[in-house]
């Protein structure tokens, strides 16, 4: 067998297709994220969170729609009692009462009652009787309670949660978009890696044949098939776990795309990049104070700051005013008493104050101490964020700049192997090296291929952990998140 041409067999790397049922599927990088965006289960279940908050909203804003009540009773007894000298006392009595009651952003409710009464007695002059009443009342916090910010407390926290959590989802989004460039290209890694060792194992088995050939014709010693053997099967070994490695991150990407877990095999039509990226420490710094998880830190400040707000306010007296204004009548006909009650004859009017102080109030003043104890250290928790945000951009620049180095260097590496095999098969045709050198040096040769292909995926996984830490990542792939995706599925639930 001519050995050059042996060599130039290792060089190559030949493009293997695993068996399946299916055709294999070529993927782009940007199908393989649109559909992790699309379909990724962990993605669409932090979608629900917004949707959550949006019903908490309009729940909340209910507090605002206008309340109906109506009660009505009757009550019939006979009874015999001391007072009456132990006469039986026959009584009915109806009751039929309605109102109208509106709470205002002001903290104040306002009512319009509407109250009928029926009473008949066998004791009571007169024995029968309709009273009616017909009234405005307003209750109005003076102190505590009062103003917009009181009243819909409950809605600004839970928008200010919704806006947290559409950051989460932002950020959930982000992981996942920078994990499917990483599995993506670990997979290119894992196939190509798996393509060397099938040329490496190829070139064993051809130089076990020539070995066979040159100890049948006296020209080697026997010794030398054993140790072509043994290479042979020791590439054999690593063939057959590198073909599991790239079956197992085929399920990986699968399932983080929420693919068929039975079909064909996926290839991957985009390279890794090997253009040299510029990265500017003071403007990448800047990009990551506006990352995802911060803005969320943000989000959760500023609800920290509204509700020490709100129980800083909960230390004031609790003042209320009331007031209320009633038309009242009072007859046996039903309709002579609502006659009264239309000519303003007997009209009812109240005005008071109602104060309530918890002497020492001890239990507000702590709950205004601890809510401003909790904003304090979710201020301590946004400032450790953005320091950690730009030590993780320069860790993340310096590993760039080192990916970049390490494909140069894993080039000449592989052109240093290359060359150094050249030199050791003339050896072995003349002599100077056994076929274990010549095995060691072809290994010597695989291992340097590896090493320069995990240098490019190293590079490319500097770069997404490069965009992923400074936040852009999703600008990259053209993603935006806007409020609406989340308001569309609570809409969509009935």
């Amino acid at each position: 067998m001519n050995l050059p041409i042996l060599l130039s067999l290792s060089m190559l790397i030949l493009p293997l297709t695993a068996f399946s049922s299916e055709a294999p599927l070529s993927m782009t990088l940007n199908d393989a994220i649109r559909m992790a965006v699309e379909k990724n289960l962990d993605v669409r279940a932090e979608l629900y969170n917004p949707a959550q908050f949006e019903a908490d909203i309009n729940r909340y804003r209910s507090m605002y729609d206008p309340l109906f009540i109506l009660q009505t009773s009757y009550n019939d007894s006979t009874t015999a009692t001391i007072s009456s000298g132990g006469k039986t006392v026959e009584s009915q009595n109806f009751t039929l009462n309605t109102s109208l009651s509106q709470l205002f952003w002001t903290g104040g409710t306002a009512a319009i009652t509407f109250n009928n009464g029926y009473a008949k007695s066998n004791v009571v002059i007169p024995a029968n009787s309709w009273q009616t009443g017909l009234g405005v009342s307003i209750s109005q916090p003076l102190l505590k309670n009062v103003g917009r910010e009181a009243t819909e407390i409950a809605i600004n926290i839970s928008r200010s949660s919704k806006y947290a959590s559409l950051e989460r989802f932002n950020a959930r989004l982000l992981s996942t978009v920078a994990q499917v460039r990483t599995e993506y290209y670990k997979l290119y890694s894992l196939r190509e890696e798996r393509d060397v060792k099938q040329v490496s194992l190829e070139l064993a088995r051809k130089i076990l044949s020539d070995t066979q050939a040159r100890v049948n014709a006296g020209v080697l010693p026997a010794m030398e098939v054993l140790n072509a053997e043994f290479g042979a099967v020791t590439r054999e070994k690593d063939l057959i776990d590198a073909e599991r490695a790239v079956s197992d991150q085929i399920d990986v990407l699968r399932l983080l795309l929420q693919m068929d877990a039975n079909g064909g095999a996926l290839l991957t039509a985009d390279l890794p990049p090997r253009d040299y990226f510029a990265a500017i420490e003071s403007e990448a710094i800047q990009k990551a104070l506006n990352r995802p998880d911060i803005r969320e830190q943000k989000r959760n400040l500023e609800l920290n700051e509204l509700q020490t707000r709100n129980f800083r306010q909960m230390t004031r007296p609790d003042l209320n005013l009331t007031a209320s204004a009633q038309l009242t009548g009072l007859d046996s006909a039903y309709q002579r008493n609502m006659d009264k009650v239309l000519t303003f004859d007997y009209p009812v009017w109240s005005v008071g104050l109602e104060l309530k102080y918890p002497l020492g109030n001890g239990a507000a003043e702590n709950e205004y101490r601890k809510s401003r104890l909790k904003t304090e250290q979710a201020s301590l928790q946004l400032r450790s964020l953005e320091e950690n945000s730009a030590k993780e951009v320069r860790a993340a620049i310096r590993g760039i700049e080192a990916g970049y180095k390490q494909i140069e260097v894993t080039d000449r590496g592989k052109a240093f192997a290359e060359e150094r095999l050249r030199a050791f098969i003339r050896k072995n045709e003349v002599g100077l090296a056994t076929i274990k050198d010549v095995m060691d040096v072809e290994n010597d040769l695989a291992v340097s291929k590896s090493n320069q292909i995990k240098a490019v995926v190293g590079y490319a996984n500097a770069l997404t952990l490069y965009w992923q830490v400074t936040g852009e990542l999703l600008e990259r792939e053209g993603i935006r998140v806007v409020e609406g995706d989340a308001d569309k599925l609570y809409s969509a639930t009935r």
